[in-house]
């Protein structure tokens, strides 16, 4: 077991997606590099790379990974929610003290 109990990588590389031949993954060179960025870390830039991909007249297979990825990389609504309660807990703190200590 890898450090964290995280399942260390299959040797060969990213998993691959059915009906696919060894080493070469759907879609064209753009989409590939979009995904390769979300795998490295740039959520931020895998996402702008898929709008700017969708944004031209991408083929339906490219169409779909695009929208696969960012799909895959959105935030949860229920963490605005989560985030949203922190801040009313905060601020209903915050007033407490005030009124306690002034």
């Amino acid at each position: 077991m890898a450090k964290g109990g995280q399942t260390p990588p299959e040797p060969g590389g990213a998993p691959q997606a059915p009906g696919t031949a060894p080493g070469s993954l759907p879609g064209s060179e753009e989409v590939r590099a979009a995904w390769a960025r979300k795998d490295q870390g740039d959520v931020a830039g895998a996402r702008r790379d898929a709008r700017r991909i969708l944004a031209g007249s991408p083929s339906p297979e490219d169409r779909e990974r695009a929208e696969d990825l960012l799909r895959a990389t959105e935030t949860p609504r229920a963490l605005y929610g989560y985030a949203l309660l922190g801040a009313v807990i905060l601020a209903m703190l915050l007033g407490l003290a005030l009124t306690r200590y002034s």
